[in-house]
């Protein structure tokens, strides 16, 4: 009982004492603050990017995909193969039939709104019943393009982020212009981003034959997917992955989350070791301005665990505040910032919006406490060690 209340007499001395060093201290907590700010703001990156392509996510809606591909670029269907596909028994009808999308994927050259730069603006040929294999979709304004024609219709994110592509204008692909006649919404999904035409025109325009890369399917339930599998596998004339959405826009999401995971681990290190040294700066300079009332406390039979749980007090109260005050920027400054990146899996812009979560944040709190018992640790192990007569000589 003696040791918990020295400890806690020597501790709550040193805390109050903190406003009397109030510029040093400002130093470490502004550095730490630093740290937080910055590993937060890049990790949010990876969740608005994931959370983006999540919101897409159905398990009412299979995704197929050639044999052994993972992104709709390697992937390849013929005519035929589509139709075999629409012909299997597991799959939702609708009023004209099996609600089937065969879909066709590229891009096309669109300047940015912010600097005018190029970008690779995502050009999707769905069909009939692509929008009903989108849960979400809204059309906002306009019309929905017309088969046949040169007419397309815009995701709300593509027209923000992407000049001249609003209803009514018309952009030129290669030798044709195509019109812009809709603006399209799908729950702030990954498709919010794209731009979608009719899938034979996007044939016809891009020279590819017949040929589609993806089916998107319209399932009755989530427990119709392992049928719908089975059907496909046990047909001798295909060779087919199948996802649900869920699954498929996942996948994407992992390679760009371990990307900026790993680019944010390395920041957070070598940015970790500059705190680190400021606090150690700080707290040995606290320690040395106190090494008389240190050594007079060692005289009057205060043990060295009560001087060490004192400095390590202080240096976690300095990071606790610095890490609380970088998360709040990173909150105020960047939850909901919408930008754009290159999907690595369809090589085209995505546009997402950052996502400062509270897993985020808790984190960015717990990795400033670790940097303030870092810094903190040695200079009260120096306090502690510190000789009685020679800190009462310079007194």
């Amino acid at each position: 009982m003696q040791v918990l209340s020295q400890i806690a007499g020597v501790t709550a001395m040193n805390l109050r004492a903190i406003p009397q060093r109030a510029a040093a201290s400002a130093v470490a907590v502004i550095g730490i603050a630093g740290v937080v700010l910055i590993i937060v703001a890049v990790l949010s990156v990876a969740q608005g990017f994931r959370r983006t392509l999540e919101l897409a996510g159905s398990d009412r809606v299979a995704i197929v995909l050639r044999g052994n591909a993972t992104a709709e670029m390697e992937s390849l269907f013929s005519e035929e193969q589509v139709q075999i596909i629409e012909e299997a028994p597991a799959i939702a009808k609708g009023a004209h039939g099996p609600i089937v999308s065969a879909e066709l994927f590229t891009s096309a050259d669109q300047p940015k709104r912010s600097n005018g730069g190029p970008a690779n603006a995502p050009l999707r040929g769905i069909e009939r019943g692509g929008a009903l294999t989108r849960e979400h979709f809204e059309l906002i304004a306009g019309r929905m393009f017309t088969p046949g024609r040169y007419e397309v219709i815009v995701g709300r994110q593509a027209e923000r982020t992407l000049s001249g592509l609003e209803v009514g204008r018309t952009a030129r692909w290669g030798n044709i212009d195509w019109h812009v006649v809709g603006e399209f919404a799908d729950g702030g999904s990954v498709a919010e981003s794209e731009i979608w035409t009719d899938a034979r025109v996007l044939q016809g325009a891009y020279s590819r034959g017949d040929s589609f890369q993806t089916v998107r399917v319209l399932l009755p339930s989530a427990a119709s997917l392992a049928s719908f599998k089975g059907e496909l596998a046990h047909d001798p004339r295909l060779d087919v992955s199948v996802y649900t959405e869920r699954q498929f826009y996942a996948e994407q999401a992992r390679m760009i989350a371990a990307i900026v995971r790993g680019a944010g681990t390395v920041l957070a290190l070598l940015m970790g070791v500059g705190a680190v040294f400021g606090a150690l700066n700080t707290l040995y300079a606290a320690v040395a301005a106190r090494s008389t009332e240190i050594a007079t406390l060692r005289a009057l039979g205060f043990g060295a665990s009560a001087v060490i749980v004192s400095v390590l007090a202080e240096a976690l109260l300095l990071a606790l505040l610095g890490g609380a005050l970088g998360a709040a920027c990173a909150y105020l400054a960047f939850d909901g910032f919408e930008a754009s990146t290159l999907n690595y899996a369809s090589f085209s812009q995505v546009s997402f919006a950052f996502a400062v979560t509270p897993a985020l944040i808790a984190g960015g709190i717990g990795y400033a406490l670790l940097l303030g018992f870092l810094g903190g640790l040695f200079p009260a192990i120096h306090a502690a060690r510190l000789p009685i007569i020679e800190g009462l000589r310079e007194g």
